[in-house]
């Protein structure tokens, strides 16, 4: 997808990588300020709740968005025990990684409605922002761990799926890794030429896209998969 992107438009490449950097940034403060707020200070004292982008990008993560367009952030420690609001406290933890992305969407829209962002490198930026700000905010509400999703779902599942729970709480990284690698594969072999994550992210963000047209902004991101 990203080599897409940046044959067909460079400059929007780039600014791909940092909506990247900014989402993943925002979507990791808002995990540590939540968990401290919440009562748990290990994210403080680890120094996570700050925008500086040093403290939660990962390296690995960052040396595969600069070659594929896409990376991953540091895991905000955190631990439970200290956490208030009993079930739901290390719920809003998790959801408030997704949220703060989706935050981002909200005010790239707000931003369309001036001029200035209307036309040249302002729309192509905030057209950026607002596309790899929604895929992080729809991607990590998908259920597998360890994304936001599973964390967010798993603790209202019943009883009887303790076992579905604890298998995904396990091997879910690797059920992850395989619909990438099986993505990876599917996108060149005929009649596929889709992977089932690029399904998934594309029809979790048609109900954004379509509330940001409603709204009149434009909805300019390139196609997944």
């Amino acid at each position: 997808m990203f080599l897409s992107i940046f044959n067909q438009s460079p400059i929007f490449a780039v600014m791909v990588i940092l909506g990247f950097v900014v989402g993943i940034t925002v979507h990791e403060a808002a995990h540590a300020f939540t968990a401290w707020q919440l009562g748990d200070d290990t994210p403080y004292r680890q120094g996570r709740v700050t925008l500086n982008p040093a403290e939660h990008l990962d390296p690995l993560g960052s040396v595969l968005l600069v070659i594929a367009g896409f990376g991953w952030g540091k895991p905000v420690q955190i631990d439970t025990s200290r956490i208030r609001g009993g079930i739901f406290g290390p719920v809003a933890v998790a959801f408030a990684g997704p949220a703060s992305n989706l935050v981002v969407v909200v005010v790239c829209a707000a931003l369309y409605r001036l001029a200035i962002f209307q036309e040249g490198y302002p729309l192509i930026a905030i057209a950026a922002f607002a596309f790899t700000n929604a895929v992080l905010f729809v991607f990590n509400l998908i259920p597998i761990p360890p994304l936001d999703g599973s964390k967010i779902l798993y603790p209202f599942l019943p009883r009887s799926l303790n076992g579905f729970v604890g298998f995904m709480n396990e091997y879910g990284p690797y059920v992850l890794l395989g619909l990438v690698l099986l993505g990876y594969f599917l996108q060149r072999v005929p009649p596929f030429y889709v992977s089932p994550l690029s399904f998934v992210i594309s029809s979790m963000l048609q109900p954004l896209y379509l509330s940001l047209a409603l709204l009149g902004v434009p909805v300019p991101p390139p196609p997944l998969g």
